[in-house]
């Protein structure tokens, strides 16, 4: 340790997620100077260069330089906790390996638990030669997953969206369907209606093609959550959703896809 108080930076590219954590660790572990916030890897590499913190709290994707490939390069006495969106697989793969990780969106009790760990190693010392083996192991599976991939590289696993003055991280699965809406799009889940930046048209090519079916010009429905369609007299389909109340009407463009359901 570098000093009586410990020390720490973070890195992720969404600041206000950087902000939460920051206020979080303040609250977890009050004791703990975070010396510094970074925006991107390079960013990250420099802060543990100039502050020597004893921990880094590193977002897995970042521009410029990924959270593996900042952990790889810092200085080896650096406690290093990913902070990462991944889906369950990955985070297996982080168990199987020991290494600390906060997966989004962060739970006080997840929190809790890792500052207890972080005390204790920074306690015991440096970090064990195992870091560097995880680092390996990790590092192997970055292609698979550096997009968040679920079922390939570069289809989206999760999504960060606004509801209300809140950014949260969605996972593809619970999304019922996407909507164009003016400069945005909206994301409905069971239970909550949320807004991303990215155009529909854009979204589309991220989104698995045998999941996530266009049905309407503006509208992409995740078909899992599709609980039975109707076509009126005039030949018009609509689709009803498994945890939605409202129908979604499926134009005639794309109403052939659903003759067989």
């Amino acid at each position: 340790m570098n000093d009586a108080r410990p020390t720490a930076i973070v890195a992720d590219d969404e600041p206000r997620l950087a902000e939460a954590l920051v206020e979080r660790l303040r609250t977890a572990w009050p004791e703990l100077c975070v010396a510094g916030v970074a925006a991107n890897g390079p960013e990250a590499l420099a802060l543990i260069d100039a502050e020597a913190p004893d921990v880094a709290f590193l977002d897995i994707r970042m521009p410029g330089l990924t959270g593996i490939e900042v952990a790889r390069a810092a200085r080896r006495d650096v406690h290093v906790v990913f902070v990462t969106a991944f889906n369950h697989y990955a985070v297996e793969a982080f168990e199987r390996d020991a290494v600390d990780y906060l997966l989004k969106p962060v739970t006080d009790e997840r929190l809790a638990d890792t500052v207890a760990r972080l005390k204790s190693r920074l306690a015991a010392g440096a970090p064990g030669p195992e870091l560097a083996q995880a680092l390996a192991t990790l590092a192997r599976l970055a292609p698979a997953l550096g997009n968040g991939a679920a079922g390939g590289a570069g289809r989206l696993a999760w999504i960060r969206a606004s509801v209300g003055a809140q950014v949260r991280l969605i996972p593809v699965d619970d999304v019922c369907y996407f909507q164009a809406n003016d400069k945005y799009t909206s994301v409905f889940t069971a239970d909550t209606e949320a807004l991303i930046r990215t155009p529909l048209k854009e979204l589309a090519s991220q989104l698995d093609p045998e999941r996530f079916w266009q049905v309407h010009r503006g509208t992409i429905v995740n078909v899992s959550h599709v609980a039975t369609t109707t076509r009126d007299l005039a030949g018009r389909v609509s689709i009803a959703l498994k945890s939605r109340p409202e129908k979604v009407a499926v134009s005639r463009a794309f109403a052939h896809r659903f003759r067989q359901m």
